[in-house]
């Protein structure tokens, strides 16, 4: 899954300099089997980027899950790992697979290895998005494929290689880990999405329908949400991405919960501001990583629906 904790811990020291394009806030030492990602919460905008665009900056932010790993910040406090991206969704995707890409983006012919007829890129939304959210396109011009490979291989494949030693670190530590991936959904359903018009629950859990995840702990976090006075939705919409698909293996003891909140509960979606509610689901979400961290995790490995 990983290399070992050794190389995990020589990613923890960043060198002097500009930012990284992610960054891994970590507990004095891991302390419950859980691994927190944070992966569209990011907000460091290449300024080239921003001047191909045709978007402004507010438009484009609104692909962003904003302040999500804000309202995951206690996990370190926790025992847990908290990953989080620097660079934002609209640029590189890594809630997807490495190479899902629109050919119509593109001035040059894609090599034969890449997915051009994924459900994601025919929405617009592959690991480079042509689209935002509202249906916009992103870009003014087409890009070159060396544009695409350079994003994967500087920020997609680290990010991921992240993932893999945290979980790797974790399995060597605890024999079992947890992958919580941390999303924020628009209040309603946009139109390239799959409930488009339609008010969200308040919280949507997304374990692929019971596969990536043991049902126990989806009914954990069920319930103790269900029980702060919050409507959870188990799969629908979101039923988890590559993340949670990828990395979720019940089986061998990884298991993988995609959590979803409905971004009016805690922000103006409109300006992209936090609002005084803020503070009562970060309280909230406290609790749950509390209450998840809390779990038998080794009854879980081998539990299947």
């Amino acid at each position: 899954m990983g290399t070992s904790s050794a190389s995990l811990a020589a990613r923890l020291q960043h060198p002097p300099g500009p930012r990284q394009p992610f960054e891994i806030l970590a507990p004095a030492a891991q302390s419950v089997p859980l691994v927190f990602v944070s992966p569209h919460s990011g907000t460091d905008y290449d300024p080239a980027f921003v001047a191909s665009s045709r978007l402004d900056m507010t438009t484009l932010r609104r692909s962003e899950d904003s302040f999500v790993d804000e309202l995951f910040q206690a996990a370190p406090a926790s025992g847990a790992p908290l990953l989080r991206a620097h660079f934002p969704r609209v640029y590189l995707d890594p809630n997807r697979e490495p190479w899902e890409l629109d050919p119509t983006m593109f001035e040059d012919e894609l090599p034969a290895f890449v997915n051009t007829s994924s459900l994601r890129v025919a929405g617009g939304l592959g690991t480079i998005a042509r689209v935002v959210t509202n249906g916009a396109e992103v870009y003014r011009g087409k890009l070159r494929f060396a544009e695409a490979e350079r994003r994967v291989r500087q920020l997609y494949i680290p990010f991921h290689e992240a993932i893999q030693d945290l979980l790797a670190a974790t399995v060597d530590r605890f024999g079992v880990a947890l992958l919580i991936d941390c999303h924020s959904m628009p209040s309603v359903g946009g139109p390239m999405d799959r409930d488009p018009g339609h008010e969200r629950a308040d919280i949507v859990l997304g374990d692929r329908y019971g596969t990536s995840c043991a049902h126990g702990i989806t009914e954990a976090a069920e319930r103790y949400l269900s029980r702060a006075g919050l409507r959870v939705a188990r799969n629908d919409p979101y039923a988890g991405g590559f993340t949670t698909r990828n990395y979720g293996r019940p089986e061998s003891g990884v298991h993988a919960l995609q959590i979803e909140i409905k971004r009016s509960l805690y922000m103006d979606e409109a300006r992209i501001l936090p609002l005084p509610s803020m503070a009562a689901v970060k309280a909230i979400v406290t609790s749950l990583i509390s209450v998840l961290a809390s779990l038998d995790h080794h009854a879980h490995r081998e539990q299947r629906r």
